[in-house]
């Protein structure tokens, strides 16, 4: 019977684990970037920030928030932010925020003595993309696109939130400029 009982919080144990790592799994960022073959980005030096028309926008504070972590990332590659008609590249972004269903299950197994207890709960979590725009205005080209999902979450804490923004625009911007083949 101690065996069984062994065995039945072993099941437990593995199944509860099962559901951390899933878990954890399901909301990793995901991000991808795609960029002109062809395009020499040593010429990029400068960049202005733009509205790109039909594009949907945060909140105010959502929004300095985004660019003040996509500055960071630029300025450690060496490109200058400024708001004059005479910048390299204009950048722009849009965000999407939708939500998905998430089940978490529990069960204290029990198989052997016809049943045992078992919970299932429901949340929602919101998936916010965050798609950064490159263009060269003298082309007047989509020169470089990064898009990192599971990044926004408007229901988040501030810091939490800033967190994983920054996060994902550091990873955004990993292998930016792109190398060369």
């Amino acid at each position: 019977m101690q065996q069984s009982m062994q065995s039945g919080l072993t099941k437990t144990v593995l199944w509860t684990l099962f559901a951390v790592l899933a878990t954890s799994v399901a909301l990793a960022q995901d991000v991808t970037s795609n960029s002109m073959p062809g395009t020499n980005f040593g010429k990029y030096h400068s960049y202005k920030w733009v509205k790109i028309e039909g594009a949907e926008y945060p909140n105010e504070i959502m929004d300095a928030q985004i660019k003040a972590s996509v500055d960071k990332q630029l300025a450690t590659k060496g490109l200058t932010k400024t708001d004059g008609d005479n910048a390299d590249l204009n950048l722009g972004y849009q965000t999407s925020v939708s939500q998905s269903k998430e089940w978490n299950a529990y069960s204290t197994g029990g198989m052997r003595w016809g049943g045992g207890m078992g919970t299932a709960t429901e949340s929602t979590i919101n998936t916010g993309t965050l798609v950064l725009d490159m263009y060269d205005p003298a082309n007047k080209k989509l020169v470089w696109q990064g898009r990192a999902t599971k990044t926004l979450d408007p229901g988040a804490k501030e810091d939490k939130r800033l967190k994983n923004l920054d996060k994902a625009t550091e990873r955004l911007m990993k292998n930016f400029p792109p190398k060369q083949g």
